[in-house]
């Protein structure tokens, strides 16, 4: 006997739960517990729909009123009450019951992988539709199952004679790089607000947010510890992230300060940013810049931005170097310019006319094989890939983003 439960709903309250109990033996563990309403007999057919109550057979102590929902004969939905107590008591009754408790991720990958007809690029893209934060992300994942990546590795192994390997590795570097693009869209856009202190980090936070988040002040340092923020910008979530101003010589902050700390932890910030949003003051000098932190975000996505275009000019923007070159002039303050920086973003980010037909890969597994394929000098060994992207073990679909 096999039975697996897990909570399919949110954490929290909420008006109702559902908990999905699935395996060869999900109908006989819930006839054990279930109690149906009126005098009849509960008939657990594929389609029924049963109201009753969930029993402790212990004690015969009622824990909550249901509604079952009758999905198939290994499958069924317990629709009970939001209280992530009385949820937390069905789970544990499920498990003394001899049920395993997952991830609601876990019991979709088995629901999923049962049946046989789906391909592994298929069942991976409904798992990874639950994390997509964007309706754009999603339509990305859904258009890999029919086409997308699972049309192209068909292609593949069905025009064998026809097609090269060097066409197969050019084929697999394009996917690989449109795939960075497309996990911006589908896992949303970590994006960093760096720069000295008091250039306005805080205030364009704040501005891009459309709310307090940020301790805002004319002091330098206000801001010793990140904080984060969620905005949209179609078709992109990003999480924003202001950071400790940067001094302009990182190596003459004091160890064991506060502020050497709040540094260091800018510094790890940037390491996993999609985006840098390098803020700069407009009206000061352009060498407040340290070659520590320029060396530090050499490789990344960046945008300059020129904050306090209110105020006068006191900074030349052709001495900055070249990684810094792409600017924009905004007054954070006064919410100036802004229109025209969320457009930089989308063209930063590669994300302004990304067609969501575009075939990508959206899973560590997949990213793996591609990668794979492009340094392969045997097509049999290719061939064995692209068989492995179609069909092999379901491995989970985080995220790859570099």
């Amino acid at each position: 006997m096999s039975v697996f439960a897990a909570v399919m709903t949110g954490k929290g309250t909420a008006a109702i739960s559902t908990i999905q109990v699935f395996g060869d033996a999900a109908v006989t563990v819930i006839k054990k517990i279930f109690k149906p309403a009126g005098s009849k007999p509960a008939e657990f057919k594929p389609g029924k729909i049963l109201l009753g109550a969930i029993i402790d057979p212990s004690g015969q102590e009622t824990i909550d009123q249901v509604t079952i929902g009758c999905e198939g004969p290994e499958a069924i939905a317990i629709h009970c009450h939001g209280n992530p107590l009385i949820v937390e008591m069905i789970m544990q009754l499920l498990q003394r019951n001899g049920v395993t408790l997952l991830t609601a991720e876990e019991l979709l990958a088995k629901i999923l992988t049962a049946q046989k007809s789906a391909s592994t690029i298929a069942v991976e893209a409904k798992l990874t539709q639950l994390k997509a934060q964007t309706i754009q992300g999603t339509k990305i994942i859904a258009n890999q199952i029919e086409a997308g990546l699972t049309k192209k590795a068909k292609q593949w192994l069905q025009n064998t004679d026809a097609i090269s390997l060097e066409e197969i590795i050019s084929d697999s570097e394009q996917i690989l790089r449109d795939s960075q693009i497309a996990k911006l869209i589908i896992y949303g856009c970590t994006t960093v607000l760096a720069g000295p202190p008091n250039t306005g980090k805080s205030t364009l936070l704040n501005c891009l947010a459309g709310r307090q988040k940020a301790i805002v002040s004319d002091l330098k340092g206000t801001t010793r510890d990140w904080v984060s923020a969620r905005c949209q910008i179609e078709p992109l979530s990003i999480e924003l992230i202001d950071t400790a101003g940067l001094n302009e010589r990182l190596e003459l902050v004091p160890e064991g300060t506060i502020e050497k700390a709040a540094q260091k932890k800018t510094i790890e910030m940037l390491d996993r940013a999609d985006l840098i949003l390098l803020v700069l003051d407009n009206n000061q000098p352009e060498n407040l810049l340290d070659s520590q932190l320029l060396k530090k975000i050499a490789e990344k996505r960046i945008l300059t931005i020129l904050n306090k275009s209110d105020l006068p000019t006191g900074f030349d923007a052709g001495k900055l170097p070249g990684i810094l070159s792409n600017t924009v002039q905004i007054s954070a303050k006064f919410g100036t310019g802004i229109e025209n920086l969320t457009r930089k973003i989308l063209q930063i980010c590669g994300v302004a006319d990304f067609d969501i037909h575009t075939t990508v890969c959206f899973t560590t597994r997949q990213e793996e094989l591609l990668n794979q394929l492009t340094k392969t000098k045997s097509k049999h060994k290719a061939l064995s890939l692209i068989t492995e992207l179609l069909n092999g073990q379901v491995q989970g679909a985080m995220p790859t983003k570099k």
